[in-house]
């Protein structure tokens, strides 16, 4: 054999070698660095999310129906004159506040004075000739008897005397009524209210048969609001009204959920509204620092009465999905699964709660949107939990 047959026959034997070295030393290498099959089939375990949470209350909620209205002045009156002439002044500011009886303005008296003083010489006149007839029937009387006069004489005397008497009642009557008159001349204010725009300026002559009056005023302390509600609420409010009892209502602000006044409820309407389904309220406030205004929209709510031991909680902690309402109920191991709840009421961030939860049972309030069945919870610091916990407080 060659030297060169015996070099290729060399270099072919050590590449069997390397072949083989590589065949048995590869799968042990591959099987460190693989990890195995069982311990690939087990998933980690899911980190905790953090979360707030809430224990459901018992406590006594009021029952509330709410709705929409607008405030309107107690009372509106429109000042008018009751007497012709020219108005001399007015004794107002517009907007300011009056109180009953206060004077607005005066009319031009002298016209309705002589006429009052007319009216007193006449029947000083006509008392006059009362006096003296009745001298005469007296004269009549004491002549009759020695014949002296006829008796139809002293018919005649004696009616005269009772035409006279019914003259000075006249006369009477006419004092008054001419009094009333100048009284009219003066313009007082018939309630208390806010005094609007001045409708006509002092040196114009009025009428009493001006359309528009002189000035408007209106009671706005107290103020009434109108409302409505569905008119599948009429039963439940007429069974909740007592005549010795008035139903509570509160006032709030259309942006805000501010009580803006707290009245109660003096009307229900004695018929419902077919058009629009509804019937109208109406319900009475205090407004001595005028919070609600005339005109004003309103969000109004009516306490039909109290609903003991209800379960509360938070309204931030229900959810709702394509079946209703949930809440994310927290186990004792600290995982969470999936309730449905039915809500009867939310009033003022609260929640009440009729069915699918226990009194104590923990349910989250914030962090739902990482949560799934089954997944663990780790409650949050104080820190943040106390916003949640003074919301539902309210």
């Amino acid at each position: 054999m060659t030297t060169k047959n015996i070099s290729k026959l060399r270099i072919t034997l050590i590449g069997l070698a390397v072949l083989v070295a590589i065949g048995i030393l590869a799968p042990a290498t591959m099987k460190r660095l693989l990890p195995s099959s069982s311990a690939a089939a087990v998933p980690p375990t899911p980190a905790s999310v953090p979360a707030t949470t809430v224990k459901v209350a018992q406590e006594s909620v009021p029952i509330y129906l709410s709705g929409i209205g607008t405030a309107q002045a107690l009372a509106t009156v429109t000042i008018r004159t009751r007497v012709d002439g020219q108005l001399d002044k007015i004794n107002f500011v517009e907007g300011q506040d009056v109180t009953d009886g206060q004077v607005l303005a005066q009319i031009d008296p002298r016209t309705f004075q002589a006429q009052l003083a007319q009216a007193v010489a006449q029947k000083a006149r006509d008392e006059a000739q009362l006096d003296n007839a009745k001298l005469d029937l007296q004269r009549d009387n004491a002549l009759i008897k020695d014949d002296a006069t006829t008796q139809q004489a002293l018919d005649t005397q004696r009616a005269l005397v009772n035409q006279l008497v019914a003259a000075v009642e006249t006369d009477k009557a006419q004092i008054n009524y001419a009094q009333v008159q100048l009284d009219f001349t003066t313009i007082k204010a018939p309630l208390s209210g806010r005094i609007g725009a001045r409708l006509v300026d002092p040196g114009n002559i009025v009428h009493a048969t001006d359309v528009n009056g002189l000035v408007v005023i209106n009671q706005v302390d107290p103020i009434s609001v109108i409302f409505t509600l569905p008119e599948s609420a009429f039963q439940d409010i007429n069974r909740a009204l007592h005549p010795d009892q008035k139903l509570p209502v509160l006032a709030f602000g259309r942006d805000n959920d501010q009580v803006l006044s707290k009245g109660s409820l003096v009307l229900l309407n004695n018929q419902i509204d077919t058009t629009t389904g509804t019937v109208q309220l109406k319900a009475h406030f205090p407004n001595p620092t005028h919070t609600l205004w005339p005109g004003q929209y309103l969000n109004v709510s009516l306490q039909l009465g109290v609903r003991p031991n209800a379960l509360t909680l938070p309204a931030a902690a229900v959810q709702r999905g394509q079946t209703g309402t949930y809440v994310f109920v927290v186990k004792p191991d600290e995982s969470v699964e999936i309730r449905p709840i039915n809500v009867v009421q939310i009033q003022d961030g609260k929640a009440v709660i009729d069915q699918g939860l226990s009194v104590n049972e923990r349910v989250v309030l914030d962090g739902q949107y990482k949560l799934k069945p089954g997944i663990h919870i780790t409650e949050k610091t104080l820190a943040l939990a106390q916003p949640a916990n003074v919301g539902s407080a309210k």
